[in-house]
């Protein structure tokens, strides 16, 4: 039976009076500072992972001597469950499943299942999607599937072998997460997106290689500027390849045409093969800030809420959870600290105005 969420109260289902700094009325989205709604959540369900990519999780800083979260720090299946039910009441009509490696989260397809029983105030289901580096996912698609899960993203960043190692510094190769990829289409998680971050004289050799591989595959190929997440990844701008290059390296090559998309929170720029050949997405966070049109909030493992991938502050929400909050009062909380948030780092990047310390890293929040 699908479960949809009313805010009245948790411990005896009575409704609650109204009190200021309540939810939107039923069916209405919470909206910020710069009137952007909440539609989107992306739940880190672990802050571990089976790769050391460079660019989110160096060895040298997430060595065997690194104190990952116990179990018993991590929201369990049944609190993500509940929070996430009050989030869609506030709006939220899209959940991502991140990590670290969410797959390595024990018996995640339970979560997914859970999750997928969830509603909009208007009845719809949830585009219930995961973000994953491929490496397990062979094994685990069909269950994500048979669970309730809507669609997948692969990472990917390198078809070279010694290329692809190097940067996941890890023993597994780009077959293991061609497989998974294969895998989780057979099982229908179609279209697999698949997300290459790009490297100026690292990995960005690759990029026609790339599209071609994934040309005419009915997948969709995502090429992603090297952004400044975290403070351990070395990050520096001289690395970063404007995704306006990527378009002008494949497009020299086949021919490409942009896909108008009028849907506020998309973060990818969407082209097409003139050719019929497929799609590809640029998404562009330095060279041309989505801040405007963010929509997202981030949940972390041990139930943190963060208002923008670059933040370094997040909400507790496990207290109130864990200390017998109604779903009224939980809701009332997140309406408060969503109606707070003017977050825009990528834009005062841009203007050199942005505060660069202590950001939270990728491999907490997810991408």
């Amino acid at each position: 039976m699908s479960k949809v969420i009313f805010l009245a109260d948790h411990r005896n289902g009575a409704p609650a009076s109204v009190a200021p700094g309540d939810p939107p009325p039923h069916g209405q989205p919470a909206l910020d500072l710069r009137a952007r709604p909440l539609r989107d959540l992306r739940i880190s369900v672990t802050d571990r992972c089976n790769f050391r990519c460079t660019y989110c999780m160096p060895r040298e800083v997430f060595d065997s001597s690194y104190s990952f979260m116990p179990h018993s720090a991590l929201l369990s299946f049944e609190e993500i469950s509940r929070l996430a039910g009050i989030f869609t009441q506030l709006g939220v009509e899209k959940i991502r499943l991140t990590g670290g490696e969410p797959l390595l989260r024990k018996h995640i397809e339970n979560l997914v299942g859970m999750l997928a029983e969830l509603r909009t105030p208007q009845g719809h289901p949830l585009d219930l999607t995961l973000t994953t580096n491929g490496s397990v996912l062979e094994r685990k698609a069909a269950a994500l599937k048979s669970a309730g899960l809507t669609r997948v993203t692969v990472s990917l960043d390198a078809l070279d072998a010694a290329m692809f190692q190097g940067m996941s510094d890890s023993g597994f190769t780009p077959d293991d997460v061609l497989r998974g990829i294969d895998a989780a289409a057979d099982a229908g998680l179609a279209p697999v997106k698949v997300n290459m971050v790009v490297r100026k004289g690292l990995n960005d050799g690759q990029i026609l290689p790339m599209a071609e591989r994934f040309r005419n595959s009915g997948h969709i190929l995502r090429f992603i500027e090297y952004m400044d997440v975290g403070n351990s990844n070395g990050w520096n701008l001289a690395e970063v390849v404007p995704s306006q290059q990527v378009l002008d390296r494949i497009g020299a090559v086949y021919p490409l045409e942009p896909v108008e998309s009028a849907e506020m929170g998309r973060v990818a720029e969407r082209w097409r093969y003139v050719d019929g050949g497929g799609e590809i997405g640029v998404i562009s966070s330095v060279t041309h800030a989505f801040c405007g049109g963010c929509t997202r909030a981030r949940l972390s493992p041990e139930g943190k809420l963060y208002l923008c991938l670059f933040a370094h502050e997040g909400h507790d929400l496990r207290a109130p959870l864990r200390d017998g909050a109604t779903d009224l009062e939980l809701a009332r909380i997140l309406t408060g600290i969503w109606s707070a948030r003017g977050d825009n780092y990528s834009e005062l990047r841009g203007r050199n105005m942005a505060d660069p310390s202590r950001k939270i890293e990728m491999s907490y929040i997810g991408g």
